[in-house]
């Protein structure tokens, strides 16, 4: 029996068919793994990697418009869900990066041996709205996207209330120190 084409799988799975889709990841997990793993380098991100590409594919099979081979199209979204993560990752990690500066100049100038207490103290103290922001974002590693959905507003609106946190945290931790 011969093998089903991709372009044939690629239109039975945009049209529901599960059987199609599955046979289409099973035919091309292996590539959608060694294109993460080239990128990323460490075997259990690719396997995340790898996962996150499935899902996308699962809501994103009927955009493929057959202009380029499957592989060329799969290679993109790989590529692109890796780079997506990375530049999460890496505005996750100056997040946090920044928010434990603030804590540690807080502290100094403190002279205290719990910053990080004394911020999240001042945290509890926000409008609900700016907590919720800070928590967000720095706690949870949000994006500012991830945020706004979350919340139902504008990313526009999580930075704002990023921006006034920031002035109230300052001022409530300034506060603390006379």
């Amino acid at each position: 029996m011969a093998e089903t084409s991709d372009a044939t799988l690629v239109e039975q799975a945009a049209q529901g068919d599960r059987d199609a889709f599955a046979a289409l990841l099973a035919r091309h997990y292996p590539f959608i793994f060694r294109v993460a793993y080239k990128w990323c380098r460490n075997v259990g991100e690719a396997e995340d990697h790898a996962q996150d590409v499935c899902v996308k594919l699962g809501k994103a099979i009927r955009s493929f418009d057959g202009r380029s081979a499957f592989t060329s199209w799969l290679y993109r979204v790989t590529l692109n869900t890796v780079r997506d993560a990375a530049k999460s990752r890496a505005r996750r990690e100056k997040r946090a990066a920044d928010f434990a500066i603030m804590a540690e100049t807080q502290a100094q100038a403190a002279d205290c041996d719990a910053p990080a207490d004394a911020l999240w103290d001042a945290v509890d103290r926000l409008p609900d709205a700016e907590r919720d922001v800070v928590l967000l974002v720095y706690s949870e590693g949000l994006s500012h996207a991830e945020a706004a959905g979350v919340l139902g507003c504008a990313e526009g609106t999580i930075a704002w209330r990023i921006s006034k946190a920031k002035g109230r945290l300052k001022t409530l931790l300034e506060g603390e120190l006379q």
